[in-house]
């Protein structure tokens, strides 16, 4: 994973993803749900580098953050073998409750599957609380619209 942002922009994720046999049905094609955790390891990766702190020690400290709302788009399918990457990067905050993240996965330059994500963070007893201020720092700001 490479977590990179230009000085004061946010950072941007970038993880190599190779296509095995079990993430794909029996056509040879990335299972749909295959997709999911190629995301979800963009997103873990790109949070725990641009924090410099793993994820799980944010959840060990009562950070846990939980999936709201995904939505994903399949434009081609991925194939056994293919070399891929996820590239993940913050979108403007909703609030310091709700992180979006916009993730593509593609095969060169060609795009496979897109995902916007919406997470939440949630404490010990599973009650939503706010993101760590860190976290929200390294969110890109809101421009008004022209």
């Amino acid at each position: 994973m490479t977590a990179r942002g230009m000085a004061g922009a946010p950072p941007q994720g970038e993880l190599a993803i190779k296509v095995y046999y079990e993430d794909t049905d029996c056509l040879g094609l990335v299972y749909h749900a295959s997709y999911l955790r190629f995301f979800e390891r963009g997103r873990t990766e790109l949070i725990g580098a641009a924090l410099e702190r793993p994820i799980a020690d944010w959840n060990a400290a009562g950070y846990l953050f939980a999936v709201y709302k995904l939505e994903v788009t399949f434009r081609r399918a991925a194939r056994l073998g293919d070399i891929c990457r996820v590239l993940t990067r913050f979108e403007p905050p909703r609030s310091e409750y709700r992180l979006c993240v916009d993730q593509r996965l593609l095969r060169g330059d060609e795009l496979v599957c897109a995902a916007q994500v919406q997470l939440v963070c949630l404490d010990a007893s599973y009650g939503v609380r706010a993101f760590p201020a860190e976290l929200l720092a390294l969110q890109p700001r809101a421009t008004a619209p022209r």
